[in-house]
């Protein structure tokens, strides 16, 4: 993202039809590297079996649940695991820079670069009709991309180590996101995502 000097502020990405704001390096008083040692070693990593298009499959990554709400997506309902203390911290990072409340966070866990999150968009009714959700990522870059789900227009972000990325306003309705799988080979890499479940 070399269109931002500053690193360290939340600013706005240019998009038709909803919010997108990134910032480069999220403010925590902890290393990028410590925090991705403590989520591979402090989360209930879990292999979950989802259903997409009737069919029942394999996450191509390992997830978590956590906070103060069930929540059901792709034909499972997941109830949560307490914040640990090391996600508070991030939550509380994240409402700090994005002035919004969160109540629960999905962690996924890429392991190498056959990992990956198939095209979707965070539109359960749960999470209300014009959804913030706050992407926290670390180790390795992957590339997010973001389809309209109407115009031909395609959105690429190199998602890197510390960084926040905020989808919001009317996005989850008229987009969907995803990462691919890709072929250079990639280290492992922890996503987390903020959501208010209402």
């Amino acid at each position: 993202m070399d269109l931002f000097a500053d690193d360290t502020t939340l600013q706005s990405i240019p998009i038709d039809d909803g919010e997108l704001w990134f910032q480069q390096r999220l403010a925590l008083d902890l290393a990028p590297d410590e925090v991705m040692r403590r989520l591979q070693a402090e989360t209930d990593w879990r292999a979950e079996e989802i259903q997409v298009w009737g069919k029942w499959h394999m996450q191509p990554r390992l997830s978590a649940w956590h906070g103060e709400a069930r929540y059901r997506y792709s034909g499972k309902t997941f109830d949560p695991l307490p914040f640990t203390p090391l996600q508070l911290h991030i939550k509380q990072a994240v409402e700090r820079e994005t002035g919004r409340r969160f109540n629960s966070v999905l962690l996924n866990y890429y392991r190498d670069e056959r990992d990956s999150m198939g095209f979707h968009a965070d539109d359960e009714r749960e999470l209300g009709p014009d959804p913030a959700v706050a992407s926290v990522s670390f180790g390795a870059p992957r590339t997010f991309i973001l389809k309209h789900r109407t115009l031909p227009k395609t959105i690429k972000l190199a998602l890197g180590d510390g960084c926040l990325l905020l989808m919001a306003g009317a996005l989850q309705q008229h987009w969907l996101h995803g990462i691919n799988k890709e072929r250079t080979p990639r280290g492992p890499r922890i996503n987390l995502t903020f959501r208010m479940i209402v």
